[in-house]
C-alpha cells in the first residue's frame, strides 16, 4: 500500500495554529474537519496563544531550554461516523478528480476496502459506542521535520477503556506539551537609563516592569470520540539575562543573570540620587559603539508547569524568549581649559 501512504498516510493530518492573541485573551480553535485529504486536529487552544505569524507587538513563542521539543505529531480519536465520513469523502474526491492517476484511485480504493469490508466491517458502525478510531495528526508548522513523520501508523480501532498502543496518544500531558508550543510571551525589551545613549564606563540601569512580565498560560482541550480532557500550561518569569553585544562590557551582576524580585519586577528603576550606586541589574560598556550601535540581547527565562484532567500535572522544561535592542555608546567628552 505504498501509494496509499501518499494519499492517506496518518502523518499528513495536521493541526492548525490559530491566530495570535494578546496576553490574557483570545481563543485559537481548529475546525476539526478536513482539508483535502487531511484530517484537522480537534485540539482547541485558549488563553495567551501564539499565532504562526508571530503577531505585531514583538512578542513570540517559548524556546525550550535543552534538546526537548513539544510533539510534532500525535494521535487523536475519531468516532466511527467521523472516520467513515472522512474516508468516503476522500475516496469520492480521488476517484472523481479528472486526470487522477490510476494508482491513486487503486490505492484509495484499497484503503477504503480495508475499513469498509476488510479488517473492519462497515467502519465498525455496529459497535460505534464501544470504541473509536485513532488517527495520526501533525503540527503543520513543523511538517518538514523528521519528527512530524514519526506517527506513521494507519488508523486503528481502540475499545473504550483500553490503552492506546502507540506513543504520543493524546493525554493531558501531551495536551500540556502542545500548549507549551502555543504560549505567547511579551517582547522582552528592557527599560534602560540612560535612555537615548549611554556613555563609556557609565553604569546603565536596566529593568522590567512587573505589570508586563507576569504569569501567562494556555489551555489545550479535546472532546471527541468519547474522550474529553484538557491541560493548562503556565509560564512564570524567573530571570533576565543581558548580553551586551560586545566583549568590551561588564554586566551587573557579573553573571548577566538578573533574578526576579518579590513583587514580580526585574531590576530596579533608576531615579535621581542613584548615580553613585551600582545597579542591581544593568551593564557598563568599556568602549564606544562609534558610528553604529551594539546589539543588546535581553532574554527572559520562564519556569513552565502544567495541570490537567484528573489531577495530573508537573513541570515541563524551562523556556526562553528574547529581543535584540540597539544601544548607542558614546565617549564622555572632556573639556580642557
Amino acid at each position: 500500500m505504498t501509494a496509499m501512504v501518499l494519499v492517506l498516510a496518518p502523518g499528513i493530518a495536521h493541526a492548525d495554529r490559530g491566530g495570535g492573541a494578546s496576553q490574557g485573551g483570545g481563543t485559537s480553535e481548529t475546525s476539526g474537519g478536513r482539508e483535502g485529504a487531511n484530517l484537522v486536529s480537534k485540539v482547541v487552544y485558549s488563553g495567551s496563544t501564539s499565532g504562526s505569524g508571530g503577531g505585531g507587538d514583538g512578542g513570540g513563542a517559548l524556546k525550550p531550554v535543552g534538546d526537548w521539543t513539544p510533539p510534532a505529531c500525535w494521535y487523536e480519536p475519531r468516532s466511527a461516523e467521523q472516520f467513515r465520513d472522512y474516508v468516503e469523502s476522500v475516496y469520492k474526491e480521488t476517484v472523481n478528480t479528472p486526470g487522477q492517476h490510476s494508482y491513486a484511485k487503486q490505492s484509495v480504493g484499497m484503503f477504503r476496502e480495508d475499513y469498509k469490508d476488510g479488517t473492519y466491517k462497515n467502519y465498525n458502525l455496529d459497535k460505534k459506542d464501544e470504541g473509536s478510531f485513532w488517527v495520526a495528526v501533525r503540527d503543520e508548522d513543523r511538517r518538514m521535520e523528521p519528527e512530524a513523520q514519526a506517527c506513521d501508523r494507519m488508523p486503528f480501532w481502540v475499545e473504550n477503556g483500553d490503552p492506546v498502543p502507540v506513543e504520543n496518544a493524546v493525554t493531558p500531558e501531551v495536551l500540556a506539551e502542545l500548549a507549551y508550543n502555543r504560549v505567547r510571551l511579551p517582547a522582552a525589551e528592557v527599560t534602560l537609563r540612560p535612555e537615548a545613549a549611554t556613555k563609556v564606563n557609565l553604569p546603565t540601569w536596566a529593568w522590567l516592569d512587573r505589570a508586563r512580565f507576569k504569569e501567562t498560560s494556555v489551555t489545550a482541550s479535546i472532546a471527541v470520540g468519547g474522550l474529553n480532557i484538557q491541560a493548562t500550561t503556565t509560564a512564570r518569569p524567573v530571570s533576565l539575562r543581558l548580553e551586551p553585544g560586545t566583549p568590551d562590557a561588564e554586566t551587573y551582576p557579573a553573571s548577566g543573570e538578573c533574578t526576579i524580585n518579590a513583587d514580580g519586577s526585574i531590576g530596579e528603576p533608576y531615579t535621581r540620587g542613584k548615580a553613585d550606586r551600582t545597579p542591581p541589574c544593568g551593564l557598563k560598556y568599556l568602549r564606544s559603539s562609534g558610528d553604529g550601535t551594539f546589539t543588546l540581547q535581553a532574554t527572559i527565562t520562564w519556569d513552565i508547569s502544567w495541570t490537567g484532567t484528573g489531577g495530573a500535572g508537573g513541570d515541563l522544561p524551562d523556556g526562553t524568549f528574547g529581543n535584540d535592542q540597539a544601544v548607542t555608546v558614546q565617549e564622555i567628552q572632556a573639556v580642557n581649559r
